[in-house]
């Protein structure tokens, strides 16, 4: 205790700059925790999570015995995986990219029309993908149109979702992720880089021998942190580009979109509930089966 005081009285002022992250991660993450029971009750409002009836795994059995776990499961995965591949390839090339332009003025410049649609509310980026691929007035159909191609009904063809959803999200955030392999990029010492040049490197060369190694370390620890989530769908971005849409759903229907249309037609909480501690186990056991592999692979890049 007297050491755990000391520790406090020394290091106060980081404590207190951490305590907002400290408070919210217990509002909403710890104190939340008993509600996983709700999983395994027939809950009702009256009796609350402790009164309400015992049901074991019947909330979960009414999800695993129809079509819509695997369904729900293999698209969130399926499209996750997308996002995480492309989202970090183009985010690693435009980072590079925008190192290697020389005038201020213009990386910033571009750095910040890559990052403004990250600000852009779902809703807006849904009414904007709507203008893009609605039937008859959309701009994609017109273009077709200009090029004597037939026009598609991209709301009643669900193949095409998956790179439209994928090519949304790289547009979205690939201007937050350029900032963080940015900031790596800008760190290494220019040394190696100088180093490189007396020995005859071209610029290609110093990329693919420094650059692209020192990234290794951002990129696994950032692709962890993306696996951690690979069971949560981008709900508000998919719900309102697809929305009820039931022609859609064989390829775009999520576990969280699945959950969010239980609890508005249904009213009950515990199947969805149960939903849930099934994607925080999966997702919890995916981190653990990823970082081991990366540890085998170079412990220095493990997250934990």
């Amino acid at each position: 205790m007297k050491g755990m005081l000391k520790e406090l009285r020394s290091n106060r002022w980081y404590y207190v700059m951490a305590l907002p992250g400290l408070l919210y991660f217990l509002v909403f993450c710890y104190l939340p925790l008993p509600g996983i029971l709700i999983a395994f009750k027939d809950y009702n409002f009256k009796d609350g999570i402790f009164g309400s009836p015992w049901v074991g795994l019947r909330n979960f059995a009414f999800y695993f015995q129809g079509d819509y776990a695997w369904r729900t499961t293999f698209n969130t995965l399926f499209i996750n995986a997308n996002y995480i591949v492309f989202g970090t390839l183009i985010a690693v090339a435009f980072a590079i990219l925008l190192n290697e332009i020389r005038k201020s003025f213009f990386r910033r410049m571009y750095q910040s029309l890559m990052f403004l649609p990250y600000f852009f509310s779902a809703v807006v980026v849904g009414n904007f993908v709507y203008l893009m691929f609605s039937s008859k007035y959309g701009l994609v159909n017109q273009l077709r149109d200009l090029l004597h191609l037939a026009p598609v009904d991209w709301y009643s063809a669900p193949g095409y979702w998956v790179a439209i959803l994928v090519g949304v999200y790289v547009w979205k955030n690939t201007g937050y992720a350029v900032i963080l392999y940015l900031a790596t990029i800008i760190g290494i010492d220019d040394e190696l880089f100088e180093a490189a040049a007396l020995d005859g490197a071209n610029r290609w060369q110093s990329i693919r021998y420094i650059t692209l190694p020192l990234l290794v370390p951002t990129i696994t620890i950032v692709t962890l942190l993306a696996v951690g989530k690979i069971f949560y769908g981008d709900f508000q971005t998919i719900y309102s580009i697809v929305g009820d849409n039931g022609l859609l759903y064989p390829t775009t229907d999520v576990i969280d979109t699945y959950v969010f249309r239980a609890v508005k037609n249904v009213g009950d909480v515990s199947m969805p509930a149960a939903v849930g501690l099934y994607q925080s186990i999966c997702g919890f056991l995916f981190v653990l089966g990823c970082n081991w592999a990366v540890k085998k692979m170079n412990n220095d890049n493990a997250l934990f």
